[in-house]
């Protein structure tokens, strides 16, 4: 998808607050990067229930997404694509940066999978 047709479409988060590195905040609004999964932090009820075995418990890592995450959201204007909701009923979306996607440059630096 090309730069100009996010920003077509996308809309502008002013100041975004970061959960988690697959997951972050646009005022009210929960957001969930699309197509990726991110390590849980500690807390994450996946890590301490019969989900474990599909979640990433790996409670350093997801410091690390989540610092990296914030680090990617203060580089300039972070435009929004809505894809839908999830299960959780989180907006489901492309979040970018300059251009660059939020999951992609996650999963680049091993911070995060690509989710099926």
């Amino acid at each position: 998808m090309s730069l100009l047709s996010i920003l077509a479409s996308g809309a502008l988060c002013a100041s975004p607050s970061v959960h988690d590195g697959d997951s972050i905040r646009c005022g009210g609004e929960r957001i969930r990067i699309a197509n990726i999964d991110a390590p849980e932090l500690p807390g994450s009820p996946k890590c301490g229930d019969g989900r474990r075995a599909y979640a990433w418990c790996d409670y350093a890592a997801g410091y690390r997404a989540r610092d990296a995450m914030q680090a990617f959201l203060a580089r300039g204007p972070v435009m929004i694509e809505r894809m839908g909701a999830d299960q959780y009923g989180r907006t489901l979306a492309l979040v970018t940066v300059n251009g660059e996607e939020a999951g992609r440059y996650l999963v680049k630096l091993g911070l995060a999978r690509r989710w099926r």
